[in-house]
């Protein structure tokens, strides 16, 4: 009984003891307010106290940490420790997780692999028992960066007439923390709401996972100047100790508005029109989307042409195409002033028109006047031409004191210079009538001509009925006509007469119109034969040049003939040999051998050069043949033609000065010829 009263009392003590300390100790304990931390990363909550109003550092100091619990209405423990021991509660989101540092000046909570979930405030409490206690907290905050936004514009277009603001464009953002912000912007300008002209719709997901997704639709009056504008969306998100932003692509959205302003032009061909081509016409307005087109003419507004879209083709104008041509949009709702217009004019260059027509005959001497005149609708130049030659320049064409040579075909040609592909021609064919007129100013031609010779007389009229030729001829029978040809308005005829006497020949040119008269007279003259002088120099001259050559081409012969017996190809008897040593070796005897013997002579030594074969008896070893016997006499003589050739050359030397020595005898066959 005295033990349960001395526990009553003592347990009142010892909280007014408790009560009393606290009254006295103060504990200051000094916490930050938040701890910033990336996702996955450690976070370390520092928890720094300190003692004061007391002696001593108490000797029993207890740290407890709590974490505040889901809906942030109670707390849960998840460590306690003092000196002695260091306690990390089990069954908790953080067992395994945390660590707790201590020493003089506080304790660090460490968290490990921050989740989503640790995003709460954490709670530091310290008691020292009589030295006091304290508590403080910090909230942890845990930030994830969110992916890159994805924008999309409406597809379809917008059209700009609507009243009410039209989505144009919606931008999505996911699996941030906290909470990521969208803003719009129109090139590069934020947009902000606005009743009547900007809407901003913005939807917030929280994931599964924790993370936060938010879409955000904008809703935009748009206008037609808005058919280039370029929408986008930024995303702002928070992270440790800043905030960044994220901006997606831009996007462009279609803009339907009507048309306000048509033009219409000609597309092909280029420059003037002329009857003939295929046109075509382009209408473009600036309405969108671009509308079709309706075409007509303001001569005919209710008759709509044929057209493809925004083009109308007219194949093959003609003038009667030329006129304003219109074209309205469809989508034009009834303004009637809206719309292109072009004047298209056709050019055109009607067929020449000749006077006179096709011919006209005329008479010799007179004066004519052509024209020539074709309808266009552009200024013409008109050229004449006569057998591809200008003869007058203009409509008009004068010819003055026409002659025959007025007769043909003249040409105009009519062209239009600012549009060369126009051009046409016409043609008249004038006829000078008139009496024959012979060619040539003399009426009487006189000629010389040796007796025997062909002569050839011309005779050409020109005249309108084509005038005939013929021929008188006195002096000679013998003539007939080598040419007749005639065109339109000219005759031509050429006899070929030979003189064999005097002549005197008539043309006579005629026809219904008249005649003319062209005389010819021709004088024959003997022909004289003079025989052609002759000069006796000369003569020898050439005498001398043909022996030189002889001599030449017999020794070159006997040069061959020497070679071949030295050789040994033609064999020699000794009765040749002794007959050759005998024979004089003079020169003149030289000369008389040649002239007497050559042809002789020269037949052997052929014979010999072309091989004649030996008879059995030349090969037993008899004299030979006539035929080796002659060429072994010709042997030894190759000297004596080299002093004949020099003998000749002196003579000739001789016959050119003053004096000519007295010709050389010719010999009887058989004697021996003496020097002068």
């Amino acid at each position: 009984m005295s033990s349960l009263l001395h526990r009553a009392f003592l347990l009142p003590f010892l909280c007014f003891c408790l009560l009393d300390c606290r009254v006295r100790a103060k504990v200051e304990l000094t916490m930050d307010e938040s701890v910033e931390v990336y996702l996955s990363d450690s976070a370390e909550i520092s928890c720094q106290y300190n003692f004061t109003d007391t002696g001593s550092k108490p000797s029993f100091v207890m740290v407890q940490w709590f974490v505040r619990g889901e809906g942030n209405i109670s707390r849960k423990r998840i460590f306690y420790g003092d000196g002695s021991q260091q306690v990390v509660d089990e069954d908790t989101d953080y067992s395994g997780r945390i660590e707790v540092a201590s020493d003089e000046q506080g304790t660090r909570l460490l968290i490990q692999d921050v989740q989503l979930s640790d995003e709460r405030e954490f709670f530091c409490q310290v008691n020292g028992l009589v030295a006091g206690n304290a508590e403080g907290k910090t909230h942890l905050r845990v930030f994830a960066p969110p992916q890159a936004p994805v924008i999309e514009g409406v597809s379809s277009g917008i059209s700009a007439t609507n009243e009410m603001p039209s989505k144009v464009a919606s931008c999505e953002v996911r699996n941030g923390f906290p909470k990521p912000n969208i803003t719009w912007y129109r090139n590069k300008e934020p947009l902000a709401s606005t009743p009547g002209q900007v809407n901003v719709l913005i939807l917030v997901t929280r994931e599964s996972s924790g993370f936060y997704s938010v879409q955000s639709t904008l809703e935009y009056k748009v206008a037609r100047e808005d058919k280039d504008a370029r929408f986008s969306c930024e995303v702002s998100f928070f992270m440790p100790r800043a905030i960044r932003t994220s901006e997606s692509q831009s996007v462009n959205v279609t803009v339907h508005y009507p048309t306000t302003m048509v033009e219409l032009w000609k597309e092909s061909p280029q420059g003037l029109v002329k009857e003939g081509d295929t046109v075509e016409l382009r209408c473009q307005g600036d309405g969108s989307p671009p509308p079709p087109f309706i075409f007509n003419r303001a001569q005919e507004p209710d008759v709509d042409l044929e057209s493809r879209g925004d083009d109308l083709i007219l194949p093959s104008v003609s003038r009667k195409d030329s006129g304003l041509y219109q074209c309205r949009p469809l989508d034009s709702e009834g303004q009637t002033d809206v719309k292109g217009e072009v004047q298209l004019t056709v050019h055109y260059l009607d067929a020449a028109v000749v006077v006179p027509k096709d011919s006209e005959v005329m008479q010799k001497g007179e004066d004519l006047t052509a024209s020539c005149n074709a309808l266009s609708s552009l200024k013409t130049s008109t050229v004449w031409y006569k057998d591809g030659r200008q003869v007058g320049h203009g409509n008009t064409l004068h010819l003055h004191d026409a002659s025959y040579d007025a007769s043909g075909e003249y040409v105009c040609e009519v062209t239009v210079p600012s549009l060369p592909d126009l051009h046409t021609s016409g043609s008249v064919h004038i006829i000078v009538q008139g009496g024959p007129q012979l060619v040539g100013v003399e009426q009487e031609v006189q000629l010389e001509e040796a007796t025997g010779r062909m002569v050839n007389l011309s005779c050409e009229a020109l005249g309108h009925p084509l005038p005939s030729i013929s021929w008188n001829i006195v002096g000679s029978q013998n003539w007939y006509e080598v040419l007749s040809r005639a065109n339109e308005h000219m005759t031509h005829s050429v006899v070929s007469v030979k003189v064999s006497s005097d002549i005197s020949a008539l043309c006579n040119a005629s026809s219904n119109m008249g005649a003319q008269v062209k005389a010819f007279s021709i004088k024959a003259i003997p022909r004289v034969t003079t025989p052609a002088p002759f000069s006796p120099a000369e003569g020898s001259g050439v005498i001398i040049v043909v022996i030189i050559l002889c001599l030449l081409l017999l020794a070159f012969l006997g040069s061959v003939i020497y070679f071949l017996h030295k050789k040994g190809k033609i064999p020699c008897g000794r009765s040749g040999k002794q007959e050759i040593t005998k024979e004089k070796t003079t020169k003149d005897d030289i000369v008389v051998e040649m002239k007497t013997n050559a042809k002789t002579e020269e037949a052997v030594l052929l014979k010999a050069v072309n091989g004649d074969k030996k008879g059995p008896s030349d090969q037993e070893g008899g004299s030979g043949s006539d035929a080796e016997r002659l060429v072994c006499q010709w042997i030894p003589t190759r000297r004596r033609l080299q002093t004949a050739v020099a003998l000749v050359f002196r003579v000739n030397t001789c016959r050119s000065g003053t004096g000519s020595p007295p010709p050389p005898r010719r010999l009887p066959q058989g004697q021996d010829a003496q020097a002068p």
